[in-house]
């Protein structure tokens, strides 16, 4: 087997399909439906996408009229939202930037941080993104975010190895539940058919519903609602995600 980066290889088509294949339209759309509905959206709201990725919900929303400012790290992301931006002239405007650092003059009325994607900053970190969330928010906008590393998930959830095919690619992690802070560690290796494989490494950090909670709080932001099915089923414990919806006080 040889070994590639996963910026030249991954991101080249393999990367994205994973998450293609892992999170299905119909669960986008789903999801895009109760944002919209959550946050009382219409044709020339303004909505923040933080940690946007590939563009699904950004995308989405823009298709619908919606002003939407879609923020990610990796420039793969951002340059195919713009290409697609550019070709079916969607009023989104995309950055490439670490969310913690960016400011936007803008008020929305909802900002949006999906996939979990919350859970890949340490506290001092979390309480910087959910400052920045509150102050770009009108008043009584909506914050709403996806996890599955909430403490009261995590715990029922966590398997040290784990192995599935997703397509074509097979899929192995290798994770430690660690502690001081609470966190999993995880080594994921992705293998292609044609036998190259990648290794990647990431951590995600683990806290209860009280903790994240109080973090919120402190930021200004008051949670009113949790779904494991957004608008249609609360959450309970056992569930396997969790959809957190916080308003601005």
């Amino acid at each position: 087997m040889s070994s590639a980066n996963i910026n030249d290889r991954f991101f080249d088509g393999y990367y994205k399909d994973i998450w293609r294949a892992i999170i299905p339209e119909a669960l986008t759309r789903a999801e895009v439906d109760y944002l919209v509905d959550a946050a009382g959206l219409k044709p020339g709201s303004k909505v923040l996408d933080l940690m946007c990725g590939y563009g699904r919900h950004a995308l989405s929303l823009a298709r619908r009229g919606i002003n939407v400012t879609a923020v990610d790290n990796l420039a793969d992301y951002i340059n195919e939202i713009k290409t697609i931006t550019e070709k079916e002239n969607l009023p989104i405007t995309a950055f490439c930037e670490d969310v913690i650092q960016f400011y936007s003059e803008d008020k929305y009325d909802l900002t949006l941080c999906m996939g979990n994607s919350v859970s890949f900053f340490n506290k001092k970190n979390s309480e910087k993104l959910f400052s920045r969330i509150s102050s770009s928010l009108k008043q009584s906008g909506k914050f709403i975010f996806s996890s599955w590393m909430i403490t009261e998930i995590a715990i029922t959830q966590f398997r040290e190895k784990a192995w599935t095919y997703v397509g074509e690619i097979k899929f192995l992690s290798d994770s430690k539940f660690l502690f001081h802070p609470s966190r999993i560690e995880a080594e994921s290796i992705f293998i292609a058919p044609d036998g190259i494989t990648e290794r990647k490494t990431g951590i995600d950090y683990i806290y209860s519903l009280n903790e994240t909670e109080a973090m919120l709080k402190k930021s200004g932001l008051v949670i009113n609602e949790m779904w494991s099915i957004p608008g249609k089923k609360k959450f309970t414990l056992g569930e396997p995600r969790i959809y957190v919806v916080a308003k601005k006080d």
